[in-house]
């Protein structure tokens, strides 16, 4: 099963197209750019409380058969936080300065 490649970051609404050098996910593919990452979540996921790892480019060339961006298209839902910013700049002090393989 391919990433969902989400087409935006939640937390600022940026666009984030398939091949994106600052997008970011945590393991459940919540997506976000490396902007907000680092400045307003402190690489603390305010969904899971996982850390962030750059997202990978799905190859826009079809190099095997069947496996790029027009043969496995990215998600073209925009997803958005279903928490306050307020809570999410709590829930990122309270454990930003937890490794996130200790998390």
């Amino acid at each position: 099963m391919a990433l969902q490649l989400r087409p935006n970051c939640e937390y600022c609404d940026k666009d984030l197209p398939p091949n994106a050098t600052d997008a970011r996910i945590c393991t459940y593919e919540c997506t976000f750019c490396a902007d907000c990452v680092e400045t307003k979540l402190h690489n603390v996921c305010p969904n899971c409380g996982g850390g962030f790892a750059p997202r990978p480019i799905r190859p826009a060339r079809e190099w095997r058969p069947g496996l790029s961006v027009e043969k496995r298209p990215p998600s073209h839902k925009r997803v958005h936080l279903s928490y306050s910013l307020d809570d999410i700049a709590a829930h990122s002090a309270r454990i930003k300065e937890i490794p996130p393989e200790e998390r």
